[in-house]
């Protein structure tokens, strides 16, 4: 397995299933990992009607409830607003080792696909994919129309990792949590991150 990346791009847009968002990041900082963290208008509202969460609109007022919630070191979290073009995964002069969209709307993965950076979501993976660092997008839409398939193929050729929110049940999940930890536990796998969240298959045995 890779070496663990130090800094990770952490969005979060509007689609449904922030809880795997949410999860990606306490994981992601319970490893240590430093996290940048954007956050769409529309993933504030998915977030207090999905979860009951409700997410300051200041970046500096979510960073500190995000550090203080999940105990994260000082400075191990930084937020950014959707128009902040001075933060540093604006440029590809100084990006993050790798960028996750979790969830990833469709709006958001179709403007990604077409080289749309009309905030800073879409322009951090713009960076990503221009510098040919990982970039994984976690669709969470059912059914695709054809037009989803054909942007995901086209990021997909582009070497972004599409893992749609798809979990398994063959580790028997038990909980809500189960099975949000087997989607989060595939991303982490891709970032080359040491987790604990589930058994590995044959592992049992």
């Amino acid at each position: 397995m890779n070496s663990s990346p130090n800094t990770i791009t952490l969005a979060l847009s509007g689609a449904s299933g922030m809880a795997y968002g949410l999860r990606l990041l306490e994981c992601l900082l319970a490893a240590d990992i430093r996290v940048y963290l954007l956050v769409s208008q529309a993933a504030h509202i998915v977030a207090k009607q999905e979860l009951g969460v409700a997410l300051p609109a200041r970046s500096i007022d979510l960073e500190k409830q995000l550090t203080d919630r999940l105990h994260a070191r000082d400075d191990q979290l930084r937020v950014f607003g959707r128009e902040d073009w001075n933060a540093p995964v604006a440029s590809g002069s100084n990006p993050a080792d790798a960028m996750v969209v979790c969830p990833c709307s469709m709006g958001t993965l179709a403007a990604i696909a077409h080289g749309i950076s009309d905030n800073l979501i879409e322009r951090a993976a713009d960076v990503m994919l221009k510098e040919q660092r990982k970039l994984i997008l976690v669709p969470r839409e059912a059914p695709f129309s054809t037009l989803h398939l054909e942007n995901m193929l086209k990021l997909s050729k582009m070497n972004a990792v599409i893992l749609p929110a798809n979990p398994g049940f063959y580790h028997r999940p038990q909980s809500v949590e189960d099975i949000i930890d087997f989607v989060v536990a595939r991303i982490l796998d891709q970032l080359g991150i040491q987790h604990a969240l589930m058994a590995r298959w044959g592992d049992e045995r």
